[in-house]
């Protein structure tokens, strides 16, 4: 294998593993419970409580006084792989997702003359899997460990009766850790001119790769809220396209002892393609867009239903720079925007105690085995959620959610014959995949 080739390969390598934690699947939708009940259906509309400050800043006009909510989800997948032909021998990999908590805080204070400020913390991206370092897939993906915080200051206006309008700026700190293995002992079977001696190494000298870097990006979101009349509203937001210039270090791990060759070994050591040093990449996460509706059927019972699309087709390329001077490495996408459809309910039992219902249907933005990988191995989700408000007194309230995602068996063919393959091997097999999330939530209004 030449110099130039081994770097091509290397360079892949730590594109792929950025790669695959930006892919389609690892936006989180949990940004509140109250809304988990009814699988967030109507969130631009509902205006329930002051998680509206993510969903739709115009809706808080909907609210009265001062409103603090603290809450977390927990999610909960259980995700499982079957091969079905990969070339590199391994196990399936153990439970790769993990479960994760994620935390959000909201607050809304009611101003003079029809203005709203508000201020929101949250988590909306996010992926967590970790496979064990044997599985036939580890040159594609050992672990993932990515997240974000988000911090949302807003305003809204009641400009009359009817229309309300809200915007608001997002400061996004995004960190990542991901790791992969490295084939060594491929690399010295090539570097030896294909001495069939040395092939047994293939697959069996495996030595290790781990990226990790950070960085803060900027945002905006906007929505307006239209009141038909007393029963009957419509919201639409909308939330901007964040960009990263993601930077950290890449650490190698090589195996002292790789063909029994000192000269080769020495020489594959050496090399400036695994020496530890420091890169960068320009991310962008897609923007997205919701349209709701929420009916209030009578004093107890409400009807609401959303829209959201989300524009991972703009998420075009993955640009990895290196600080040595070696090239740009590029990888490039064939994702789709994504579609998210869901209907809920809500009825009042007694004037304390709320219940919630809703369903949805999440598109996932991958469109095929060749373009799914194993870091975020998703595929179209079907939600079935269910909730509870209870107010404990006339300041303080309870909320609790509970959703069961089925999530469609996911194929995975990933090619060797594909240049950013060309260390990694094959990778055929199946996922599957349900996920269960609970939430809990405090309310305090003043």
């Amino acid at each position: 294998m030449s110099g130039k080739r081994m770097a091509f390969a290397v360079s892949a390598l730590l594109c792929s593993g950025i790669t695959h934690a930006y892919g389609a699947g690892f936006g989180i939708t949990t940004q509140g419970v109250s809304g988990l009940g009814n699988a967030y259906s109507g969130g631009a509309a509902i205006g329930a409580d002051a998680t509206t400050v993510y969903f739709n800043p115009a809706a808080m006009t909907l609210l009265k006084g001062k409103q603090v909510v603290g809450g977390m989800t927990l999610i909960v997948p259980d995700l499982k792989f079957k091969d079905d032909g990969s070339t590199t021998g391994g196990s399936t990999g153990g439970q790769p997702g993990q479960n994760t908590i994620v935390p959000n805080f909201y607050s809304v204070v009611e101003l003079e003359n029809g203005l709203y400020v508000g201020l929101g913390i949250n988590a909306p991206f996010g992926n967590a899997t970790d496979y064990k370092e044997d599985w036939y897939g580890r040159y594609y993906a050992i672990k993932s460990d990515f997240m974000t915080v988000n911090v949302n200051p807003s305003i809204a206006w009641r400009v009359n009766d009817q229309f309300s309008v809200g915007a608001g700026l997002s400061l996004q700190y995004l960190d990542a850790e991901l790791s992969n293995a490295i084939d060594f002992g491929t690399i010295a079977y090539a570097q030896s001119g294909y001495n069939e001696a040395l092939a047994p190494l293939v697959h069996n000298r495996d030595g290790k790769v781990v990226l990790e870097a950070d960085d803060t990006g900027y945002g905006f979101n906007f929505g307006f809220l239209y009141e038909f009349n007393d029963q009957t509203r419509m919201g639409f937001a909308y939330r901007s396209t964040i960009s990263y210039t993601a930077s950290g270090s890449a650490k190698f791990t090589v195996p002292e002892t790789i063909s029994g060759n000192p000269a080769l070994d020495g020489a594959i050591a050496a090399s400036p393609n695994f020496a530890n040093g420091s890169a960068k990449a320009k991310i962008k996460v897609p923007d997205s867009a919701s349209l709701s509706v929420h009916h209030q059927v009578n004093p107890d019972w409400a009807v609401m239903a959303d829209v959201t699309w989300m524009g991972w087709s703009s998420f075009d390329e993955l640009r990895v720079q290196f600080s040595d001077g070696r090239d740009d490495s590029v990888t490039t996408f064939d994702w789709e925007d994504q579609m998210r459809y869901s209907v809920g309910t809500t009825y009042r039992l007694n004037p304390r105690t709320i219940l919630r219902a809703g369903l949805a249907l999440d598109e996932e933005a991958i469109p095929d085995a060749q373009a799914r990988q194993p870091r975020v191995p998703g595929n179209d989700r079907t939600w079935i959620s269910v909730g509870l408000g209870y107010q404990v007194n006339e300041r303080m309230g309870i909320d609790v959610g509970y959703a069961h995602l089925m999530v469609k068996d996911a194929k995975i063919d990933q090619q060797q014959s594909v240049p950013e393959n060309t260390l990694k091997g094959s990778l055929r097999g199946e996922y599957s995949n349900t996920i269960n999330i609970v939430g809990v939530s405090l309310t305090y209004s003043f």
